[in-house]
């Protein structure tokens, strides 16, 4: 049943004209009732609307014209066009007889409404009256079974098909392969196709089909090559088959070989937007982007396309550049774009541009739509509007499993476990099982805030569920028991599973290097290659950071030959674990050689990597002037770029620095995460303006215990002991303390001298909270009660660790020994310093001071003596009288070069510091103002230098 689509001077006609063509058909036309017959199926097909049809159908009745079957399934046909399918049943119910074209017009009537179910069932009555199906029947039924998802019936059909040798047929066969194609059985579809004497280029394009959606993609491929050697050329549907297959390989010549046919064979239209997801899923997208400026249409599809490739590339800031565009054009969003766009502008925390493609889906009516509302909703989590994201959230409508696993981590992402945990709950209460995505979400929370309780909760549910060989949620959970430095407990899981791939290796190894266990990483590592597995670029990247924390620098070369090699050099992630090796091994040349390499666009990981590298090689400037170089670059810094770069302001006490970055992190909108406020606290206090860190600390919504041992550290450095410990009395209270809080509270009973206090805390942190003190508690309870001098209470405390005292702890009782001028207990301290750190030059003068202080300059002068033996020599001191004086003469002896490049650097600062404060002065809180105008000495007027 093929429609044969004819122009004819009937399609301009009124329907007055075309019943008077019709009244001149005799009722009974003896002579020729075929032509007559055809006569009046020309104006059915060509009804343009439904009233016309209507009309014709009605005249035809009136007029006694006698209706033949075929002419009756031109009715069915059209009013299925338009939607009307009651009619048409109708229609067919009239006929006392129906033949077999009549059931068939039926079933694809059905079919092409979309009630498969309701087609099956005609086919099921059809063979009740006890017709016999054609190829049609046939045909049409299977696309039934293929919309129903109905696999079942979809086989029995088959069995019919085979009992009646047709499955050669081209368009039976066809539709088999689509059936099994779409319903997932891979196995049975290319049976069925090796089977056909004869394919047709819809036969392929089905196989195609199937495959590119499979798992078995790169398959499709030899399909299509195969279908090239048969002597079919592929058409435009060949190639939006094939697309999907391409994305997944991301195979770019692969993709190159299908554009240069494109451009060969002149096929554009929709195949271009199938080349734009091409080039961008294989990480071309400024080609993507050359197709998209070139077509000469460009439908909301295009569009659509090109905002989802930079999703894809994360290049989130050219999604909002095309988004402008599209306002400049007025081009409608699709539902597609708006996602996309929501999707940028989560990822960029840029609030406001969120709200106007909110607004914007409002305009359109599409929030109503979950898949819209969703990333709505997981935009305001991402931007820290938590409670607005719940509110949004809640007022949904046919809130599904998707919406709120997709909510659950958006929360997660956000910065926010006990948040999640808290939805996680309520998701439950609302009767939603959570699914494989839900689990790994919840439990990576527990992983993040070591809720081991509820951690091992979930796993319980996981094994009650029988989802505890899902190798996604396995993997998971030995990532929570590894967080948690339950090996013993991971590898329990690591070994009961009997289907390892390399991402569950790769998630033991990095647990093992996370925590400071390189050597049994390397071991696994070694395991893994038994196993006949082959490592991956996460594998390179686990080893690398073993040798990292080994600080091993031949072991770390000896992988970067492996990967090399295997080709892994190209790996993002293996990159900047490299670089990362070689800075934190001191070769931070070579770290900057991989950097300064890169001939693609550095992404943000990697400059964070080369800032971090310089801080931790003591080279805060450059650290600086990097950070400086990635924004001249357009490269948007993360929140971790801040919290990486904070620490170099601290090491320079640079205020104005950290205040710009103060500055910029408000503007970012990372003020809200936890992270971003333990930071600005540390660094504030660094700087010496404490003030400014009680004042980030009290406006924090969400404190961790870091935030709270960063305030307590900044107490103790700056001599407030009396505030340390009433800050600590309130951390207790609210159990958030750890060994860092006793660490910190202890060092500012150090520096004030309060004897007492600190005993106290000491012994309660072994005795009511049985935590273990380490040499640092040690160093610092010995330095406080020597500096009193209570040297017998020194030596009891040593007597009693645990076990044997490190240099720290001998260095804070030499130290109190030369406060207090004891020769004897200094000369015990610099033998256990002798045998530690034998090169350390001074222990030496210490003990020479000592003996000074005492008088015995003979011994004094013997120690020196030892020194000079030894071959040691301390580093002279710097005093600022000696700074002030190369200063001068730096001065009169370049003034003029002196002066310009003061004033020049002056006139940096005063216009970097005043955009600073123009942007906290607009949207900071009144103490952000207070803050720039008590450092206006940062950016006074340049001086002048005398000529």
């Amino acid at each position: 049943m093929r429609a044969i689509t004819v122009r004819h001077p009937l399609h301009h006609r009124t329907y007055h004209a075309i019943a008077k063509t019709i009244s001149k058909v005799p009722s009974s036309s003896t002579k020729s009732p075929e032509k007559g017959h055809r006569y009046v199926q020309e104006p059915i097909r060509l009804c343009k609307d439904l009233k016309s049809l209507l009309q014709i159908h009605g005249h035809l009745i009136a007029s006694g014209f006698q209706q033949d079957h075929s002419t009756i399934a031109h009715l069915i046909n059209s009013y299925t066009l338009f939607h009307q399918c009651t009619l048409a049943r109708s229609t067919f119910d009239s006929v006392v007889n129906p033949s077999v074209i009549l059931w068939n017009s039926m079933i694809r009537a059905y079919s092409r409404s979309s009630l498969f179910r309701e087609a099956i069932e005609m086919y099921h009555s059809m063979l009740e009256k006890g017709l016999e199906p054609d190829n049609y029947t046939f045909t049409f039924v299977l696309k039934a079974c293929t919309g129903a998802l109905d696999f079942h019936e979809g086989t029995q059909i088959h069995q019919e098909i085979a009992s009646k040798q047709l499955e050669c047929d081209v368009f039976i066969g066809t539709g088999l392969v689509d059936m099994y194609s779409k319903l997932g059985d891979l196995d049975s579809a290319r049976k069925v196709f090796d089977k056909m004497t004869k394919k047709d280029i819809a036969s392929w394009n089905a196989m195609i089909a199937g495959l590119s959606q499979s798992s078995n993609f790169s398959q499709a491929l030899e399909i299509f090559r195969s279908m090239q050697m048969e002597g079919l050329q592929p058409d435009s549907v060949s190639l939006l088959n094939l697309a999907p297959a391409v994305c997944k390989l991301a195979d770019i010549d692969i993709c190159k070989s299908i554009h240069a046919y494109v451009v060969r064979r002149s096929i554009f239209g929709s195949v271009l937007n199938s080349l734009i997801d091409m080039y961008s899923k294989c990480g071309e997208v400024n080609i993507a982007r050359q197709i998209f400026d070139k077509m000469r249409v460009q439908d909301d599809v295009s569009w659509a396309t090109m905002m989802a490739g930079y999703v894809h590339n994360g290049c989130f800031p050219k999604v909002l550049l095309l988004l402008d565009k599209m306002k400049q054009n007025n081009i409608k969003m699709s539902k597609v774009s708006i996602v996309s766009a929501l999707l940028a502008a989560a990822e960029m925390r840029d609030i406001e541009r969120g709200k106007e493609v909110h607004n914007y889906a409002l305009q359109l009516g599409a929030i109503s739509d979950i898949t819209i509302a969703t990333p709505v909703v997981s935009m305001y989590a991402k931007c820290g509007e938590i409670k607005k994201a719940k509110k949004l959230f809640l007022s949904l409508h046919g809130r599904d499993l998707v919406a709120w696993s997709s909510f659950l981590s958006s929360v997660v992402q956000a910065g926010y476990p006990i948040e999640a945990l808290s939805i996680f709950q309520e998701m439950q209460h609302e009767g939603f099982k959570p699914d494989t995505v839900t689990l790994t979400s919840v439990i990576s929370v527990c992983a993040e805030i070591s809720y081991l309780r509820i951690g091992k909760s979930i796993h319980c549910y996981v094994i009650k569920s029988g989802m505890d060989s899902d190798i996604s949620i396995v993997t998971t959970l030995i990532s929570m028991y590894t967080k948690c430095e339950l090996f013993t407990h991971a590898m329990t899981l690591f070994n009961r599973m009997q289907y390892k791939d390399v991402v569950i290796w790769n998630t033991l190894m990095n647990g093992f290097t996370r925590y400071g266990d390189p050597c049994h990483a390397l071991e696994m590592f070694y395991r893994l290659q038994l196993n006949g597995i082959q490592p991956n670029g996460g594998t390179m990247v686990s080893l690398v950071s073993a040798c990292t924390l080994l600080v091993d620098h031949d072991l770390g070369m000896y992988f970067h030959g492996k990967i090399e090699k295997s080709g892994f050099e190209s790996d993002t992630h293996v990159k900047v674990a490299l670089m990362d090796m070689y800075a934190k091994c001191g070769r931070l040349f070579s770290a900057e050689t991989l950097f300064y390499s890169t001939k693609t666009v550095k992404d943000e990981v990697s400059w964070n990597v080369m800032i971090a590298g310089y801080i931790h090689n003591r080279c805060p400037n450059e650290a600086i002037s990097t950070f400086n170089q990635m924004k001249l670059e357009n490269v948007k810094p993360s929140l971790f770029t801040f919290v990486t770069i904070l620490p170099a302001v601290s090491y320079l006490s640079v205020l104005r620095e950290g205040m710009a970055f103060h500055a910029c992190i408000i503007q970012m909108g990372f003020m809200s995460n936890t992270l971003a406020g333990n930071s600005l606290i540390d660094m504030y206090a660094k700087c010496g303006q404490l003030i400014y860190s009680e004042k980030c600390f009290q406006d924090m919504e969400n404190k961790d215990i870091v935030s709270w041992n960063s305030m307590l550290s900044g107490y103790a450095m700056h001599g407030q002991a009396d505030r340390a410990i009433t800050l600590f009395s309130l951390m207790q209270e609210n159990i958030l303390f750890d060994s860092v809080s006793f660490l910190s509270v202890l060092s500012a009973c150090r520096h004030a001298g309060l004897v007492q206090e600190g005993m106290v805390i000491f012994q309660s942190m072994c005795e009511k909270h049985r935590l273990e003190p380490n040499m640092e508690h040690y160093a610092c309870m010995v330095d406080l009660l020597g500096r009193a001098g209570l040297f017998d209470e020194v030596l009891s405390l040593i007597q009693k660790m645990p076990t044997e005292p490190n240099a720290e702890v001998w260095g804070a009782l030499l130290g109190a020994c030369k406060m207090h001028s004891n020769v004897k207990l200094g000369e015990v301290a610099l033998r256990n310093l002798l045998n530690l750190e034998p090169r350390n030059p001074v222990h030496y003068v210490v003990l020479s001071d000592i003996y000074a202080q005492c008088g015995r300059w003979i011994d004094a002068r013997m120690t020196r003596s030892n020194l000079n033996e030894h071959g040691l020599k301390k580093s002279p001191g710097c005093s600022w009288s000696s700074f002030l004086r190369w200063l001068s003469e730096l001065r009169h002896g370049k003034k003029e070069n002196l002066n310009e490049l003061m004033a020049s650097k002056l006139q940096q600062l005063q216009s970097e510091a005043c955009q600073a404060s123009q942007f906290v002065a607009k949207h900071g809180t009144s103490y952000y103002k207070q803050l720039l105008e008590q450092n206006k000495q940062y950016i006074q007027e340049p001086p002048t230098v005398e000529k």
